[in-house]
């Protein structure tokens, strides 16, 4: 009997210890969610400025839609000018984050000189907004440039 209630006792701490991890670490991952911290998403650009030698373009999205999508593993991203079927862009490819360091690999693009090109990029989350920047270089292509990109998540 004392056995019985040694083990009982043990399995009761057991359950409660895996409870609470298994509560907390769901919590977190709830709250991580909620706030909208996770890359993984739907965004939308809202502000795009190229820097190339002396000069700075900011990009008038007034009359097109620039949307990106980040799954666990991948990204795509398409641009289309609304009204239209002229102007459209898209690519898509693999992608590692650290945290900080956003790496596109870029499998599939309209433009040749851009496939196969891996782009390096800080990425900040806060909230709903994601703001992407770094240095976009293809040296067959003469294309070296800085970029700041700013994005809204889409909400479902």
């Amino acid at each position: 009997m004392i056995e019985l209630k040694k083990i009982s006792r043990t399995a009761l701490a057991i359950t409660i210890v895996v409870g609470l991890c298994t509560g907390s670490c769901s919590k977190d991952v709830k709250e991580q969610e909620q706030s909208g911290s996770t890359l993984e998403g739907t965004w939308k650009m809202t502000y795009a400025e190229i820097r190339e030698n002396d000069s700075v373009q900011v990009k008038d999205l007034s009359s097109t839609d620039f949307i990106k999508i980040i799954n666990q593993s991948h990204f795509a991203f398409f641009n289309q000018e609304r009204d239209t079927q002229d102007n459209f862009t898209a690519g898509a490819g693999t992608y590692t984050f650290d945290g900080s360091e956003y790496v596109e690999n870029l499998d599939f693009i309209n433009f040749m000189d851009y496939r196969g090109h891996t782009f390096s990029f800080q990425v900040e989350i806060k909230g709903d907004s994601l703001i992407q920047q770094g240095h976009e270089k293809i040296e067959a292509s003469g294309i070296d440039r800085y970029i700041l990109e700013k994005y809204v998540r889409i909400e479902n």
